[in-house]
């Protein structure tokens, strides 16, 4: 059974609650990758999962460490977390270079796939900032330099441009709406654009060095995917089409 290693999709909120002269806080934590994993595991897949704060100290930081899986997913969690650890924010201390050794992972064999979010591509405000990583370096899309979210409370429209393609073949009939995506550039000395998001890159897939990489541009979970694209029936075949590309050699 091949391995799969995902990290994101989670978050700690903190809610301030005004109630005239009074007020007080509550805090919680959640997890949005069921729909991901529990795809993934129904097309064979054997799932690892780390959530972000757990990454800040545990995330595999060597290519060594990273072989021990046949794919590796980022999914909304910003380059910072990787590139500062626990040790080097609290005490200074050198750490190895995770994002380096995600790129080196891909070139030595690894599959790769980063999902959108807030924090990734670019992100919100531009705090993802994985263009300015060696992680930029085997992704099959230029990255925008700013802020590069495109929310659309009236849905995003997705075209296929090679149906055809093993990560797309079988998946019959339009495909619901989306409500936002991480803008990206199409790069042909990259990869290959498979489907677009009002006009720009949706799926797309490229060889580097001997392992391949893919992104997905929007949501895996919401916001940005609708409760109609979790339902579809398409969902469940789209990861599991990816995964089989990029890890198949």
């Amino acid at each position: 059974m091949k391995k799969v290693f995902i990290c994101g999709e989670s978050w700690i909120g903190y809610t301030l609650h005004i109630k005239g002269a009074d007020s007080f806080s509550t805090t919680g934590y959640k997890e949005n990758v069921r729909w991901l994993k529990n795809a993934l595991e129904l097309a064979g897949y054997e799932i690892t999962y780390m959530p972000i704060h757990v990454a800040l100290s545990e995330f595999p930081d060597t290519v060594e460490k990273l072989k021990e899986y046949d794919m590796v997913i980022l999914s909304d969690i910003g380059s910072s977390t990787l590139l500062m650890t626990t040790p080097s924010f609290t005490e200074g201390k050198k750490a190895p270079n995770r994002c380096e050794a995600i790129r080196q992972y891909v070139m030595e064999g690894g599959s790769f796939l980063m999902i959108g979010g807030f924090l990734s591509f670019t992100g919100i405000e531009g705090k993802a900032r994985y263009g300015m990583t060696a992680i930029a370096d085997i992704l099959p899309v230029k990255l925008l330099p700013y802020d590069d979210r495109e929310e659309r409370s009236d849905g995003c429209t997705v075209e296929l441009m090679e149906p055809e393609h093993p990560v797309l073949k079988g998946i019959e009939g339009e495909w619901p709406y989306l409500v936002g995506f991480n803008k990206t550039v199409e790069d042909a000395s990259r990869g290959k654009v498979l489907a677009k998001i009002n006009g720009y890159p949706f799926i797309a897939v490229g060889e580097f060095g001997k392992g391949k990489s893919a992104v997905y541009t929007s949501d895996c979970a919401p916001h940005w995917a609708s409760p109609e694209f979790l339902a579809w029936k398409g969902y469940n075949m789209i990861w599991k089409n990816l995964a089989d590309w990029l890890t198949q050699k």
